[in-house]
């Protein structure tokens, strides 16, 4: 559950900040308190509490603005209620009544089973000590898919990292200038490597590594990281902007290196 579904302080700060940016600088308590169904006390002292928090600046007048701080504090809670709405449609509105997964080992119909992500798939099997489980609706043989109902406590999976390596455009050296050097050992540790470019793949190839995407490489980083998949991107200098924007827009962290060789 996101924080700020748990906690009423942080869905109210949440949602007056809303309304500060929205409607900034000036801010009608009244109607605010309406629509949230507080008094307009609360929201007086809500209010105060984020002017000192530094997330609101107010020139005294009753005028209040967003600050830095506030603007990126919604959009780090936005990006997290985005991903836990996703995961709620993703994940268990439309699976609601049935998963289907990998069978680690042969199982039988009606057995309850334990499961785990691993490399970004749902896998069932008999281990113990993992804390979500479900029961399996038809029997299954050892690397078969399989059915599985009843989910009870919660499959874990920590966020995809993301490493985005920037390799210069054709007109400034292409994969001749990449430090083939770091490039190789970047490919030989990531789960899914994509390119952005053309220079990007030839820089891959030359260390022997084929891309595992090259067309919608943006949109592979981002299903990798919700399903818990590292992933490294080799991305030409002049795409680095549109692909930066789009990770952050999904609230994704990652890192960014430089792969350009100095000299010839």
């Amino acid at each position: 559950m996101v924080n700020i579904l748990q906690s009423k302080r942080d869905s109210s700060r949440f949602q007056i900040l809303v309304e500060i940016a929205a409607h900034q600088p000036n801010l009608r308590q009244k109607e605010v308190a309406e629509r949230l169904g507080v008094t307009p006390q609360a929201i007086s002292e809500y209010v105060k509490e984020l002017v000192a928090d530094g997330l609101v600046v107010t020139d005294g007048r009753m005028r209040y603005r967003t600050t830095k701080e506030g603007v990126e504090w919604l959009l780090e809670a936005a990006a997290e209620l985005k991903r836990y709405s996703r995961m709620v449609m993703e994940e268990i509105i439309s699976h609601v009544s049935v998963w289907a997964a990998i069978a680690d080992e042969d199982l039988d119909e009606g057995e309850r089973v334990s499961l785990e992500m691993r490399g970004g798939l749902l896998y069932a099997n008999h281990k113990d000590g993992i804390e979500a489980t479900g029961v399996t609706i038809f029997p299954a043989r050892s690397g078969e898919d399989v059915g599985v109902s009843d989910l009870h406590g919660l499959i874990g999976l920590d966020e995809g990292r993301i490493t985005v390596a920037k390799v210069p455009r054709v007109q400034l050296g292409g994969s001749r200038k990449v430090d083939l050097d770091q490039l190789a050992s970047l490919a030989g540790r990531k789960g899914m490597v994509g390119a952005l470019g053309v220079e990007a793949m030839v820089a891959l190839q030359k260390v022997g590594r084929e891309p595992d995407v090259f067309f919608g490489a943006k949109e592979s980083a981002v299903e990798s990281a919700y399903h818990g998949v590292s992933s490294l991107i080799v991305c030409v200098d002049e795409q680095i902007a549109s692909l930066l924007n789009r990770l952050e827009a999904e609230g994704l962290k990652y890192e960014l290196l430089d792969l350009a060789r100095d000299g010839g």
